[in-house]
C-alpha cells in the first residue's frame, strides 16, 4: 500500500510539474504592443516605507516612462522623516516637468500600512486608470504602454504583470529566485488554466478608477495583509475579468539572509493558506523532487531510483528553463542545484505554515485572523 501511495504521488507531481511548465510555454511573455496615441491618463500609486541602495533606480523609472497619454505620479510615506523622502524629493527636482508629488500619509487608516498610504493617495487621482506598485519594482520605458491596451475590453477590471527577481545576490536569495523566477509564474498560470483568476499580483495593478470606486476604494482592503489578494477578490465579485500583461517587472530586495529568506517564504506561505486553504493544502502535491526521493529511499529499487532521477533531472530542467524566460538569460545555471533543495526546504515552510497565524511583516508583529485580516500582536 505505501509502495503504491508513493507511486502514485510521484506520478501526480511529475504530471502537474509536466502541466505547469507547458502552461509556461504557452504564455507569450515578453511580447510587446504597439504604441499607440490616445492612451488614457494614467495615475500611478507608489507607496513608500524606507530606501536601500536601489530605491532610486527603481523610483527613477516611473519617470522615464514613454507613454503617450497623460500620467501622474503620487509618492506617499507614512512618516515625514523616512529616508525615502529625501529620494523623492531629488527625483522631483530631475523632472521638473512630471506631474508628480510626494506626499505625508500620518494618520493609519487600518492595520495595512500599505494600504492606509494609498488610502490617502486615492483622492488626489486625476486620470482613468490606476496602477499601484510597490517601492522595489523598477519597470521598462514602454511598461505602461504594454498594460494599458489590455483595459480596452470592458469586460478587464484588472491587469497583472508577471514579476523577477532581478538582484539574488546571495547564495540564500537564490532560494527566493527559483521561488520567484521559476516557480511562482508558472504555478499561477496553471491555476488559470483551471479556474478564472480571482486575485491580484501586488507587483504592478493596473484598474481603472470607475473600477475602484465601484468596489469602494481602497478603504475595503485596509484591514487585510494579502491586499492584492483581496483586491482580485473584490473585482472579480463585479464580474469582472483580471488578465495578464506580457511585460515583466523588475523586483529589487536588499541581501537577505537564509534566515530572513525563510521569514519571507514562511510569511507567504502563512498567507495564502489562510486565503486559500484548500489548494494550498494540496501544493505539496507539486513538489516533484518531495515524492520521487521518498520513494527511491524507502524503496530503493533500481527501477524506483532510475524513476526518482528522471523526475528530479526534469524538475531542475524546467525550472531553468522557466526562469531562462523570464530573466531572459542564463546566468542563474551554475546555481541548478537549489531547485532540488528550494523543493526541499518548501516541505518545511508548508508544514510550518500550519503551527500557528503570527507573522513579521514590516518589523511589526502581526496575527492573521480566518479569511486574511490582520490584528496588531
Amino acid at each position: 500500500m505505501l509502495t503504491a501511495s508513493l507511486v502514485i504521488l510521484t506520478v501526480i507531481s511529475f504530471a502537474l510539474t509536466l502541466w505547469r511548465w507547458t502552461a509556461s510555454v504557452r504564455f507569450p511573455l515578453h511580447r510587446r504592443a504597439i504604441v499607440q496615441t490616445g492612451q488614457p491618463g494614467v495615475t500611478f500609486l507608489k507607496p513608500l516605507k524606507g530606501c536601500d541602495a536601489e530605491t532610486r533606480n527603481c523610483l527613477r523609472s516611473w519617470f522615464l516612462q514613454k507613454y503617450p497619454g497623460p500620467t501622474q505620479i503620487l509618492f506617499g510615506v507614512a512618516n515625514a522623516d523616512d529616508s525615502v523622502r529625501a529620494i523623492v524629493r531629488e527625483l522631483l527636482e530631475e523632472f521638473p516637468e512630471a506631474d508628480a508629488r510626494l506626499i505625508i500619509c500620518g494618520e493609519q487608516l487600518g492595520a495595512n500600512a500599505k494600504v492606509s498610504t494609498l488610502r490617502h493617495l486615492e483622492p488626489h487621482v486625476r486620470h482613468e486608470l490606476v496602477m499601484i506598485s510597490d517601492a522595489d519594482v523598477k519597470i521598462p520605458p514602454d511598461f505602461a504602454v504594454n498594460l494599458t491596451p489590455c483595459l480596452e475590453d470592458a469586460s478587464v477590471g484588472l491587469v497583472n504583470c508577471f514579476y523577477r527577481l532581478a538582484n539574488p545576490s546571495t547564495v540564500a536569495m537564490q532560494w527566493e529566485a527559483v521561488a520567484i523566477n521559476a516557480d511562482f509564474w508558472t504555478q499561477v498560470l496553471q491555476s488559470r488554466s483551471l479556474r478564472p483568476v480571482d486575485f491580484a499580483l501586488g507587483a504592478v495593478m493596473t484598474i481603472p478608477t470607475a473600477q475602484l470606486k465601484a468596489i469602494g476604494g481602497f478603504a475595503v482592503l485596509a484591514d487585510y495583509l494579502a491586499d492584492d489578494y483581496q483586491l482580485g477578490q473584490q473585482v472579480a465579485k463585479q464580474q469582472k475579468r483580471i488578465t495578464f500583461a506580457t511585460v515583466v517587472a523588475e523586483c529589487y530586495d536588499s541581501p537577505m539572509s537564509w534566515s530572513q529568506v525563510w521569514t519571507h517564504q514562511s510569511r507567504w506561505a502563512r498567507t495564502i493558506r489562510v486565503c486559500q486553504p484548500a489548494p494550498f493544502f494540496l501544493s505539496i502535491l507539486n513538489n516533484s523532487t518531495l515524492w520521487p526521493l521518498l520513494l527511491a529511499c524507502v524503496f530503493p529499487h533500481p527501477l524506483y531510483i532510475c524513476a526518482a532521477g528522471f523526475c528530479v533531472i526534469f524538475r531542475i530542467a524546467t525550472a531553468l528553463h522557466q526562469q531562462a524566460r523570464v530573466i531572459q538569460s542564463y546566468r542563474h545555471i551554475g546555481y541548478w542545484w537549489m531547485v532540488p533543495i528550494k523543493d526541499i526546504l518548501d516541505v518545511f515552510v508548508w508544514a510550518s505554515s500550519f503551527l500557528g497565524n503570527k507573522i513579521v511583516w514590516r518589523g511589526e508583529r502581526y496575527r492573521i485572523l480566518r479569511g486574511g485580516k490582520l490584528v496588531a500582536v
